[in-house]
């Protein structure tokens, strides 16, 4: 089992070198395809009556910087990626989230650059992470801006017996089986013995796959800060865990 095809999406402002490297490299190590994604689009202005013809000209005019802009990020992506793995390069004009959604059936994972706080600012010319995972069926991976690497030596899964998390680790199973280090942590306000059948489960599950994980309790109320402090006294380099829609 392994990744065969990953998707790359590049915002159309920026950067390129950095993610897709890390990218080349990965479909590299898994002996993937890769495709170089990217979907923008221009504002429809909204002008009285009078304004309407000069409106539509200066929308026909963005979308074509547009598409100059998807010559040169497809440019970029092939001399990055420079005949190292199979590769092609698909562009949008499109919402940049709906159509990386869309294009998701081709792969078996999607890489991506992390936004700036919960939501990127411009819906047109970039992708919001937490909007993707929730449209897009296939997991997803995270790159911090301008990593240009993605190391993969320790990885640590945050455990909830929930469908999302069960979702997460099971797609996250090639990743997993190149791993140095796997550790699964659940933090909870209290233990019991279902979360401990729980955490013997899944560590059966990765083990039935040749993976070999540590699990770990950890008693807090304040989970998010007890995770944290997990991931960094462990020097995690991937996290794996399931998303919600919390407006749900």
């Amino acid at each position: 089992m392994g990744y065969k095809t990953i998707l790359v999406n590049l915002d159309i402002d920026g950067p390129v070198v950095p993610l897709v490297t890390a990218a080349t490299d990965l479909a590299r190590r898994f002996k993937a395809r890769l495709i170089g994604f990217c979907a923008a689009d221009a504002p429809l202005l909204v002008t009285g009556v009078e304004g309407g013809e000069m409106a539509a000209e200066a929308w026909q005019m963005m979308r074509k910087d547009i598409a100059h802009h998807f010559e040169a990020l497809r440019d970029a992506f092939e001399k990055v990626v420079d005949h190292k793995v199979d590769a092609q390069w698909r562009d949008s004009l499109d919402n940049p989230g709906q159509g990386l959604a869309r294009e998701a059936r081709s792969a078996d994972l999607i890489i991506m650059n992390a936004s700036d706080g919960a939501a990127t600012g411009d819906a047109f010319r970039a992708c919001n992470p937490g909007s993707v995972v929730l449209q897009a069926g296939r997991p997803l991976l995270i790159a911090s801006k301008g990593a240009d690497s993605l190391q993969a030596n320790k990885v640590t899964v945050a455990w909830k017996d929930t469908r999302e998390s069960r979702r997460a680790v099971a797609d996250a199973v090639p990743l997993l089986a190149i791993a140095g280090e796997v550790d699964v942590v659940a933090v909870v306000a209290a233990t019991d013995s279902w979360l401990r059948e729980s955490l013997s489960d899944v560590g059966a599950f990765l083990a039935a796959h040749g993976i070999k994980a540590r699990t770990h309790i950890v008693e807090n109320t304040h989970d998010s800060d007890a995770l944290l402090s997990f991931l960094r006294e462990n020097q995690t380099d991937v996290v794996v865990s399931g998303a919600t829609d919390t407006a749900a």
